[in-house]
């Protein structure tokens, strides 16, 4: 098969389609294998960026951005005409929720519309944005057969789910195995070619683009259902007087059938409050209700508001009203160690503070100012200093590079969502 050779002697051109979280590591990762990558984006500032080498993803090295580019490996560009100039690409866009928690798969469909009229016979498509299962045969594939095309003929087409961490040291592109499901037989061999070609990781073909498109959910539903069970048993333990992180790490201890999940503000990220929705949506097509996940998911949503009563009573034994406190909120990113703030959960910390009327300052060492979904409003960040000023401070994401010690030491009342200060005894703080 001519692409796949094209692949083997890396002569192949390969298109991006979105040039974020997921896409600029995963051309970066395609260019240092030797292949020239066109990278296309909406976004002026994305393409300028890239263009200049200048990097903007945090799980993306500078260096590694700076030397694909320069080697002209790598370019972006805002012309689809230019689809016409690769042998394969892979759409990595948003796919976000709408205001009423349903799918919205504008982005999969402007990109595919795009570039279905600049696509040559022959030219492989993967879908990796992750979505409800059907969203490859129904969106995409349709588009290119408005231009003739046929699936495992003229065009192969595929879904292959995004897999990445932020912050994780251990698996990044490279390295995280892939999953993949075609239309058709030959899309899967073409496909695994590719991914064979680029990655240093196991490629699992499915039966279809429907199967991987499933897994993908399937694997953060997992996650959100046993953190929500995690946050569920918070709020019962702090009832009976019994810390849940001392109960989970007691219970790891089981070498078998026992995974370890753990409590916190709420969920953030991209995919984990995300994604189940996007079942839960697909599942009324076929007259199912996800009454488990649709659970998990009310737990999950209502962490920020708890976090925010157990703020109200440590305030309230200190004879101090919310509405006249003054609080600091330590980290603002959704996970430790990185400045992503996708669906960050002080998001919602933030509006019930401010429906409280309390008075509060942010400090995350990763995060200059952050626009918040939730509101619309943008906040600044500031740097860590005099602590006795504050009422309460509240931990919303433990960064590795914050004193605890020191903030221990100042006296100040904490409360400490993601079990920071689990080797500090201080009569001041207290664990969620």
């Amino acid at each position: 098969m001519d692409l796949i050779a094209k692949i083997k002697d890396k002569s192949a051109v390969i298109g991006v389609v979105g040039l974020g979280y997921v896409g600029l590591p995963m051309a970066v990762t395609i260019a240092k294998k030797g292949f020239k990558v066109i990278g296309f984006e909406v976004s002026d500032y994305a393409v300028e960026h890239v263009n200049a080498g200048q990097n903007y993803i945090g799980d993306v090295q500078d260096e590694d951005l700076e030397t694909v580019v320069k080697s002209g490996l790598l370019s972006a560009t805002k012309d689809y005409s230019r689809i016409s100039e690769v042998q394969a690409i892979m759409i990595a866009v948003p796919t976000p929720l709408d205001r009423y928690h349903q799918p919205d798969v504008t982005f999969i469909t402007l990109a595919t519309q795009a570039m279905a009229p600049h696509l040559n016979k022959g030219t492989l498509v993967v879908l990796e944005s992750t979505t409800y299962p059907g969203t490859t045969r129904e969106i995409i594939l349709p588009e290119f057969e408005k231009q003739g095309l046929v699936a495992g003929e003229t065009v192969f087409v595929a879904f292959s789910p995004e897999r990445v961490d932020p912050g994780n040291e251990t698996y990044k592109t490279h390295n995280t195995p892939k999953v993949v499901g075609g239309i058709t037989p030959k899309c899967n061999e073409v496909s695994k070619a590719l991914y064979e070609s680029i990655l240093d990781a196991p490629i699992h073909l499915v039966s279809s683009p429907e199967v991987a498109e499933m897994e993908k959910i399937y694997e953060n539903t997992f996650r959100n259902i046993n953190i929500a069970l995690a946050n569920e048993m918070t709020v019962l333990c702090e009832r009976m007087g019994i810390s849940i992180w001392e109960v989970v790490d007691a219970a790891k201890t089981k070498p078998y059938g026992f995974m370890a999940f753990y409590p916190g503000p709420g969920v953030g990220g991209h995919c984990i409050p995300i994604d189940p929705f996007y079942l839960t949506w697909k599942a009324r097509e076929f007259e199912f209700h996800t009454r488990l996940i649709e659970l998990a998911g009310e737990i999950n949503i209502d962490m920020p508001l708890y976090v925010t009563q157990r703020a109200i009573k440590i305030l309230n034994r200190k004879g101090v009203a919310i509405s006249r406190a003054k609080i600091l909120l330590l980290g603002a990113a959704y996970k430790k160690d990185i400045r992503d703030m996708r669906e960050s959960p002080i998001e919602q910390v933030i509006e019930h503070l401010e429906n409280y009327q309390a008075d509060f300052d942010i400090h995350d060492p990763f995060v200059s100012e952050f626009h918040n979904e939730k509101n619309g409003k943008t906040y600044s960040t500031i740097a860590l200093g005099n602590l006795i000023k504050y009422d309460l401070v509240i931990v919303i994401t433990d960064h590795s590079c914050i004193n605890y010690q020191e903030i221990a030491d100042s006296g100040v009342s904490i409360l400490d969502t993601r079990n920071a200060f689990k080797n500090i005894k201080a009569d001041n703080v207290e664990i969620l």
